[in-house]
Order: C-alpha cells, then sequence, then structure tokens
C-alpha cells in the first residue's frame, strides 16, 4: 500500500498487483520529493534571513525584534494563548515612548561656563532722557542668553631653559667650580618635538575617537607641522612601552585578584608578523573584571598572534578568579580551576538570526527568544538589589522560567541544517554555563558589558584597518587598555594621559619599579585632576 503524503483531503490509494519495480520508483519519488521540500523550507529560511538582515533592524530589543512586544502568556500557557485560533487576532498598536526634550542646559551640563556681562562703558553712562551722568544706578543683571563657545586646538613650540648657579664661596676656596642645577622634567619621548600634551592628543584622538594616524598627520599641517604618521607611530610606541607598559601590569595585578572576569577577542591584522602572511589574522584579548565591589571597572586589552586557549590561560595564571564569563568559545575551556559562565544574549541572538519576518506566536524561534527576552527583563528588575538578594530572587523567579526554558529546547525537533539548529544546539551544550548565573548573586546574565568595553576597538579598526608591526599592536593594546579604564572609571581619557605622560617620565626614569597606586584611575590624586566635577557656584569644571 502507498500513501500520497502531499494530497489534499484523499484516502490512503492501495497499489495492489503493481510490479515491484513501479513501487520501488514510486517510494524512491515520495522520499526524492521529501527531501526536496525541507530543502525548499531551508532555502526559504535562509532568504527570509538574508532580507532581514539587509533590510531589518540590528536591535535586539524586544519592542524592535517582536512587533507585538513581548507576552508573558506566551510562555506559560501556550494553551489558553492558542485555544481560541479561528477568532482573528485583534490589532495592536505598538507603543510610542518618546524622551523628554533635551534642554539646553542638559545638553552641555558637563561643560565649564564662563560668564560674560555686558555693560556700559564709563562715558555711556548718562541718561538718555535728562542727559544725567550721576543719577545712573545698577539694578541688576539681565540674563540674556546661553551660547556654545568652540576654541580651535592651537600649537606653538615650548622651549625650556634653566637657570645654573655657581658658588662663589667654593670657587673661591678650592679654585673649581661647583654648579648648581634645578631638576629637569624627564621627556615623554627623547630627543624630538614630543610633548605631553601632544602625545596625549595623538593617542586620545586615534583610541578614543578612532581617528587614524595618517589623518592625524594631515591636520597637523593645518598647524604648519610637518609631522609623518611613521613619526606619530613611534611616539605612541616608545611613550606606550616606556610609561604606560608598567601601569598594565600594576592593573592585571589588581585584575587577576577578582572573583569575576569576564573575556572576549576581536579579529586584528598585524602586515609584518614573523612567520605569517600579512593577510592573516591575529587577535585583540580583553579582559574585564564583574560588577563587583572591588576592584573598580579594569579593562585590559592584550595582543596576541592566534585565537588559540593557550593566551587565556596564560593570562590568567595564578589569578584567584572563581567565575569565568565568556561567550562559550571553546578556546576558554583551557582555562582550569574556575566557574565557566555563558551569555544569553548570545543565545537570544541566534534565536533572532533565525526567527523570519513577521513570524507568528508559535514560531519555535519566536518562541525561544520570548524566553530569553523575559530572563533579561527579570534581571532587569533584581539590577538595584544587593548581591545577596538578587541571588535569592534569581532562585524564585529565574530559576523556574529556566527549567521550563530548557524542557522546551528538549522537546523541539528543529530542521538539520537550518539556523534554529544552530541555536538549540548552542542552548544544550552550553545549558550548564547559561544556568551559571544562578550560582551567585555577583554574575551577570551576559557579556554585554564587555562586548560594549570592546565595541569601541571595532569601530576603530575600521578606520585605520591594520598595524603595521607586532611592536604597534601590542603598543595599541596597552594605550587601548589605558583609555578604556579611564573611561569606565569617569575619566577623561586626554586629561588622564596628560597627567600620566606629566610625572611618570621623571618617576619611573628615578625608580623603575615605583609604586604606581596614586596613578590608578581610581586614585583620589586622578580623580580630582581628571574628572569632571562641579564648583561651589555648582558651575561645572574640569579640575586641573
Amino acid at each position: 500500500m502507498l500513501v500520497f503524503p502531499y494530497n489534499t483531503g484523499m484516502e490512503k490509494i492501495t497499489f495492489e498487483g503493481l510490479p515491484p519495480q513501479v513501487v520501488e520508483y514510486i517510494s524512491g519519488l515520495e522520499n526524492r520529493l521529501d527531501k526536496l521540500m525541507s530543502q525548499i523550507e531551508r532555502l526559504t529560511e535562509l532568504l527570509l534571513i538574508a532580507q532581514k538582515a539587509q533590510f531589518g533592524s540590528s536591535s535586539e530589543k524586544a519592542r524592535y525584534i517582536l512587533e507585538d512586544g513581548l507576552e508573558q502568556s506566551s510562555l506559560f500557557n501556550e494553551a489558553e494563548a492558542y485555544a481560541n485560533e479561528d477568532e482573528p487576532d485583534p490589532i495592536i498598536i505598538a507603543k510610542h515612548e518618546r524622551k523628554p526634550k533635551r534642554t539646553k542646559e542638559d545638553l552641555a551640563k558637563d561643560l565649564p561656563v564662563e560668564k560674560v556681562v555686558i555693560d556700559l562703558e564709563e562715558g555711556e553712562r548718562v541718561c538718555n532722557i535728562c542727559e544725567d551722568k550721576d543719577g545712573l544706578k545698577a539694578i541688576g543683571e539681565e540674563f540674556i542668553r546661553r551660547e556654545l563657545n568652540i576654541i580651535p586646538a592651537q600649537a606653538f613650540i615650548v622651549e625650556t631653559y634653566r637657570i645654573n648657579y655657581i658658588c662663589s664661596r667654593c670657587h673661591e676656596e678650592t679654585d673649581e667650580a661647583n654648579i648648581v642645577k634645578p631638576e629637569v622634567p624627564v621627556p615623554v619621548v627623547k630627543r624630538g618635538l614630543a610633548s605631553p600634551s601632544s602625545v596625549a592628543h595623538v593617542m586620545y584622538e586615534k583610541y578614543a575617537n578612532a581617528v587614524p594616524l595618517y589623518r592625524q598627520s594631515q591636520s597637523w599641517e593645518n598647524f604648519g607641522l610637518s609631522i609623518s604618521r611613521a613619526t606619530l607611530c613611534n611616539w605612541i610606541i616608545y611613550a606606550s612601552n616606556h610609561w604606560l607598559l608598567p601601569l598594565w601590569s600594576a592593573l592585571k595585578k589588581i585584575l587577576l585578584t577578582s572573583p569575576i572576569v569576564l573575556a572576549d577577542e576581536s579579529r586584528f591584522q598585524v602586515l609584518k608578523e614573523p612567520g605569517k602572511k600579512p593577510q592573516s589574522l591575529s587577535h585583540m584579548w580583553v579582559y574585564c573584571n564583574g560588577a563587583v565591589e572591588w576592584p573598580p571597572p579594569i579593562v585590559l586589552f592584550e595582543y596576541q598572534p592566534t585565537r588559540a586557549g593557550e593566551h587565556p590561560k596564560a593570562f590568567l595564571e595564578g589569578a584567584e578568579v572563581i567565575y569565568l564569563h565568556t561567550d562559550g568559545y571553546a578556546a576558554y575551556d583551557a582555562v582550569e580551576n574556575v566557574i565557566h559562565c555563558g551569555c544569553f544574549a548570545h543565545l537570544r541572538r541566534k534565536f533572532k538570526d533565525a526567527m523570519p519576518k513577521n513570524a507568528p506566536k508559535d514560531n519555535p524561534a519566536r518562541i525561544g527568544l520570548e524566553y530569553c527576552q523575559q530572563l533579561f527583563k527579570l534581571e532587569e528588575g533584581f539590577m538595584k538589589l544587593t548581591p545577596e538578594k538578587r541571588f535569592e530572587e534569581r532562585l524564585k523567579q529565574s530559576k523556574p522560567l529556566l527549567d521550563k526554558f530548557f524542557a522546551w529546547v528538549e522537546s523541539v525537533n528543529p530542521l538539520a541544517g537550518s539556523k534554529f539548529v544552530e541555536a538549540i544546539t548552542y542552548a544544550v551544550n552550553q545549558k550548564e554555563r547559561l544556568s551559571a548565573f544562578l550560582l551567585d548573586g555577583r554574575l551577570e546574565i551576559s557579556t554585554n558589558r564587555i562586548e560594549n568595553m570592546i565595541r569601541p576597538y571595532a569601530i576603530g579598526r575600521k578606520n585605520w584597518l591594520f598595524a603595521d608591526t607586532v611592536n604597534g599592536a601590542q603598543s595599541s593594546a596597552v594605550v587601548y587598555s589605558i583609555v578604556r579604564t579611564a573611561v569606565a572609571n569617569g575619566l577623561n581619557p586626554y586629561q588622564y594621559l596628560l597627567h600620566l605622560f606629566t610625572h611618570l617620565p621623571t618617576l619611573l626614569s628615578k625608580t623603575p619599579e615605583a609604586e604606581l597606586s596614586r596613578f590608578l584611575p581610581w586614585s583620589d590624586e586622578v580623580q580630582d585632576k581628571c574628572k569632571f566635577a562641579q564648583d561651589s557656584k555648582g558651575q561645572l569644571t574640569l579640575l586641573s
């Protein structure tokens, strides 16, 4: 008996008396038809995903992904939600949240304020009616307007001299000249025009504003300076290796005392790397501590020629880390004696990529995405809780939802080769690590924080594209570390670099192993000099 698998309403048809060859041929056609239908479904899915990637929104927020928003009922009451499928769905208009309009005061709240008072000249203080010269009296100030004033960058040469002294008494008694000279600060770069401000400016432009060196060189020509890109690069390498690298090492020692470390990596191209073609890729590894009371935020970049697990293993050797939070990349398995934590943002992204446009409520990828969104929504409610209270609330609210999610994962049967099967496979393989955030209230549900820290590097890489040498790549890692750590601690990165280059050359030249605690981003000295603050009149001023 053979059955037409794709007929509509036809009863089973029995083929009796047909030769076995005919029956076998028809069976082969049916099997081929099954495969072709699966292939059509797969190609249709890929087409919809490609269209969504090209024309759709890249945001992972629920209001952009799900046209009708996130519905709690679809997670816990599937039967009730779909019991009346014959009834037409109501038309739901998405909420429109409008942010309050920002005032001019809000736009410039972090800028220092200069007060300009317009007054009559001495000879103009005459009444325009009676022409009395002595009867005018000031009755108060009238506010006119607020304006943003921009002073273009200026470049000038600073020539440093010192006064030398000779001891007349020693000269008379010994007939030898004893010359006393004041101490001269050590230059940030020897035998060149570089000053603390110029080196800090070059680093700030490249590593904070993503301005490549060739464009900076062109900009310097507007100041009347002809400084090549190679010279600017040498400034960065020299200052980084001599003055910033010791601070990077000090920050690393502190980072390794953190109980929680987040790690990620991004590609990096180095043209002149021994044993590798210029087209080959190296990697920039990034590490930061968890959102705990101590230590304060630290972000460290490290350049490595490969993406092998030996690099995070070597970096974290001897660390006091308890939890290592990553995106599930297998190389991190090389780090032993830690609890590996997964990232729900990566899983959510996979469900989002597998979900076609205008997916119905019963679409499996949409259901998986809604589970992830609901977990993130719970985390938003736990954000202001103490770690202890957050741990308790997660066990009460997040764990039942997580158990229900993994039970659903085990029940689905995804189409082989589809994007959805990638999401399900990721969820199954990472189940233990995705559930690890329940172990400690200090843990996060995703690695979004470190991805936000690495994003400025990825944006900058689109502008400057590559590093020429390994030395340049290593210097870039050090400078990125200092800049991103400064930003994480609420500092103005340019002011912080200027502060470091003003003091560290003299200090480290005298004492290479000097204590650098007062130069750490969270020290009182650095916070006082490099952070925006309010003066006694309530006006915002950059302390110097």
